[in-house]
């Protein structure tokens, strides 16, 4: 059932942005898209999305905000900048933070948004990917308050098949730098894996379906390990993404405190992908360092 009438702004373009945009689109919502890349705009009021000059004027005509970006930094210019969020904000309007950042700087901006413009924040994180948006069943960690929780549902319902409420902002970002941190170590574990049975003559993509319903089974294992067995590097989710995850999953466990032994390990060999130029690549990737190429 579209809901002609709920009009919402998504700020940022990029794999998962635009694929957040086109399934609004798709449920019949009134979607407003702003994005530095043109063409990435483009792409998306080609499919039914109207062009937002500038975030103001899509928060203006919006009553829910979207923003689905790739640092804290970018999220408070984005926010707090000349012609961002705040300078159209009003009580009546709720922005939603798709993107993954810290939880301490979720909490700082939107005390800052709230205070300053009345304007309410709900931190909702996600979990599936550009397959989960575009099918509507990603898993969503949300973070604020109960009743704007419920408000956010509005737009939420259309790209979640799990959409909870861990408490007040910042905890929804905080469960998504644990479902990092659970991504990483199973990225990890599915790349070895396939060298394991590619040096014991075993057909690597037939493993998944022999593992269903195991301890061992996974979404990532049924998902990714013949991806990974393939040398797929169809974009999917970027690499230098998971590192800035996993920089911030160790940035808060060391402030808390809280030994992550496991986390130091993906984070260098994130960090040794990345300084071979495979950032903005695939997680499958991945397989490239444990081939011996990295060229």
């Amino acid at each position: 059932m579209a809901d002609s009438k709920v009009s919402v702004a998504v700020i940022g373009a990029g794999i998962m942005g635009s694929a957040i945009a086109a399934r609004l689109v798709e449920c019949g919502l009134d979607v407003r898209v702003f994005d530095l890349d043109k063409d990435k705009v483009a792409a998306l009021v080609a499919k039914g999305a109207t062009a937002s000059a500038t975030v103001a004027r899509a928060t203006q005509d919006s009553s829910y905000v979207v923003l689905s970006l790739n640092h804290a930094n970018i999220v408070r210019a984005v926010v707090f900048g000349n012609d961002g969020v705040a300078s159209a904000a009003t009580p009546e309007k709720l922005l939603i933070d798709m993107s993954s950042i810290d939880p301490g700087d979720t909490r700082k901006m939107a005390e800052k948004l709230g205070s300053e413009t009345g304007m309410k924040w709900v931190d909702c994180p996600l979990s599936g990917g550009v397959p989960g948006a575009l099918e509507g069943r990603l898993t969503i960690m949300a973070g604020g308050d109960a009743a704007d929780f419920e408000r956010a549902r509005t737009v939420m319902r259309h790209l979640s098949a799990n959409y909870t409420l861990m408490g007040q902002n910042g905890a929804g970002q905080t469960v998504k730098l644990i479902n990092q941190l659970f991504c990483a170590v199973q990225f990890q574990a599915v790349a070895e894996a396939v060298k394991l049975a590619e040096a014991g003559g075993v057909d690597a993509t037939a493993i998944p379906a022999a593992l269903k319903g195991g301890r061992a089974d996974s979404a990532i294992l049924q998902e990714f390990m013949a991806k990974f067995a393939r040398r797929d590097y169809t974009p999917t989710g970027r690499i230098d993404n998971m590192m800035k995850d996993l920089d911030s999953l160790q940035s808060f466990a060391l402030s808390t405190r809280t030994p992550l032994p496991m986390t130091g390990q993906l984070v260098e060999i994130h960090r040794l992908l990345c300084a071979a130029g495979l950032g903005t690549k695939d997680s499958a990737e991945m397989m490239r360092l444990l081939d011996g190429d990295l060229s």
